[in-house]
């Protein structure tokens, strides 16, 4: 008998391809959901839709692509609906009897309805785009409550992104998408970061209530530097490659034979000289044998200017970049997702572009959904901090005590990685360092002033006033005398589920000194 799993799905609506993952509540690993007829690959639906009308049954994934070479395919069969939702600029094919939102609600439907009945889904973690958040975020909530799950949250995609190749909150990283019909590139940063809130799960559904419009919960999206992409993608290069060989055909049986033969040779184990067989079915519908190698793939994504397009593109985004301030420099890294990136051509190409980052490829596909699992272990209630902590310390350079934020206003808690700070003497042959505690009292604002009886704005920006604690501070004894400047102590600072700020001392030797509770914080 089959063993249950009961724990988290995380589902990736992508425009080319959607990621089922699940994490069961017990284990730190990922599965990738496998369903018969719809999966093409564990974890990988085609974003495809069969809809003839509500007397007829329904198909998505791989049984709807199946469909897409007959005849009335223009009505029933729809596809690159997912970027169109939250956007209403661009118009979908006008034969296709559902429009993007019909279609995606569809498809959504269907696919909860098939995962297999040994996933016991405790908590469904949605993502989002961040260029049509808004909208998008709006129909997920309408198409949420008919799911019977208790919990569903949501996290955008360049964060889940992120966090499923562990870099740190903050990050600005650019991401290189080539999917089955679009390339996107873009630039965002990460929240969090330098004393600032990371990025957190909004929720929409807690314990089977709607708690979208009264959480305080919201999600913190990735902010976008620069964005830029087009209609190009590895569908495409399929076609390029049958083209290649047999000029204006268009049969599906021959793109997906140049699709099989396409990824195979995007493997680097693949020798770039060997030859494989490609049989196509000519316009007599007579079957001759081709042969491709990585050379002459490249060759014909080259002489199709991929890489002039790619070049472009990329140009764009940079200068887009430089309008915000962020230079190449500026990048933690470079992450590749999707199928096409994982061409060794289009790999070399933008490690010679930005040679000086990281290049990081997760595997392309499942990396959002995975990421999106990593964000939501135990993804909760949490509570969010209304005035900010902080701790004061000496400015040597300027020889006077200044206040260093620990936890800011709008970071939720109880916290779940604790902000790590390193003490140094104040001043020659120190014992004794005192902690002391202040909260932001006065959040910074403007002020208002009246003009012969007109409300207007002051010019000046009023400063943020902390206010030290009236708790007796916490004075911690060092051993050995410390000269000034020198790093002597570490400081591990928590917020408890009761509110209690705790510290964790150590030695700059790592030797535990004791954990204290420096108060609450009400």
């Amino acid at each position: 008998m089959e063993e249950n799993l009961s724990g988290t799905l995380a589902i990736d609506l992508g425009n080319t391809n959607t990621v089922i993952a699940f994490q069961d509540q017990k284990d730190i690993n990922s599965v990738l959901v496998e369903i018969p007829n719809i999966t093409s690959s564990p974890g990988v639906v085609p974003t495809a839709l069969w809809f003839e009308g509500p007397s007829k049954i329904p198909k998505i994934g791989n049984s709807a692509l199946k469909m897409k070479n007959n005849s009335n395919a223009d009505s029933f069969f729809h596809s690159n609906f997912k970027r169109l939702i939250g956007k209403s600029i661009e118009k979908i094919n006008q034969k296709n009897i559902l429009n993007p939102y019909e279609c995606g609600e569809k498809f959504f439907q269907i696919l909860w309805a098939n995962i297999p009945h040994k996933y016991e889904i405790k908590r469904l973690v949605l993502t989002a785009p961040i260029d049509t958040y808004k909208g998008y975020r709006e129909w997920l909530v309408n198409l949420c409550g008919a799911i019977s799950v208790d919990e569903i949250a949501l996290v955008d995609e360049p964060t889940a992104a992120s966090l499923g190749i562990n870099l740190p909150f903050g990050s600005k990283i650019m991401t290189l998408d080539i999917g089955g019909s679009t390339v996107d590139m873009n630039i965002v940063k990460i929240e969090g970061g330098e004393g600032k809130s990371g990025p957190i799960a909004e929720l929409l559904k807690f314990k089977g209530n709607d708690v979208s419009s009264i959480s305080k919960q919201k999600i913190r999206c990735a902010e976008i530097i620069g964005k830029t992409g087009s209609k190009i993608g590895g569908k495409d290069f399929d076609q390029w490659i049958v083209n290649y060989f047999i000029p204006g055909n268009n049969y599906v049986s021959n793109l997906l034979k140049a699709e099989s033969l396409k990824c195979k040779l995007s493997s680097s184990a693949i020798k770039y000289e060997n030859k494989y067989p490609l049989k196509l079915f000519t316009e007599q519908n007579q079957e001759k044998e081709f042969y491709l190698s990585k050379e002459i793939f490249e060759k014909i994504l080259i002489e199709n200017n991929l890489l002039n397009h790619l070049n472009s593109l990329l140009k764009d985004l940079l200068n887009q970049a430089r309008g915000k301030f962020c230079t190449v420099d500026d990048l933690n890294s470079i992450v590749l997702v999707g199928g096409g990136t994982q061409i060794p051509l289009i790999k070399e190409w933008i490690t010679k572009k930005i040679s000086k980052i990281q290049i990081k490829s997760p595997p392309p596909v499942e990396s959002i959904a995975l990421g999106a699992l990593a964000m939501t272990p135990g993804v909760k209630i949490k509570d969010i901090l209304n005035k900010g902590l902080s701790i004061r310390l000496f400015n040597k350079r300027e020889q006077k005590h200044f206040w260093h934020p620990i936890f800011c206003r709008g970071q939720t808690w109880p916290t779940e990685n604790p902000f790590k700070l390193i003490l140094q003497a104040s001043h020659e042959k120190q014992k004794i360092f005192e902690i002391i505690i202040g909260e932001t009292q006065k959040e910074r604002s403007y002020d208002v002033i009246f003009e012969n009886g007109l409300p207007k704005l002051s010019e000046v920006q009023s400063e943020e006033e902390i206010i030290k604690w009236e708790k007796k501070p916490l004075k911690i004894v060092l051993e050995n005398e410390s000269n000034f400047g020198e790093d002597n102590l570490k400081l591990f600072f928590k917020i408890t589920k009761s509110a209690d700020l705790l510290v964790n001392c150590f030695d700059i030797k790592d030797e535990f000194l004791g954990e204290y509770n420096l108060g609450n914080i009400f």
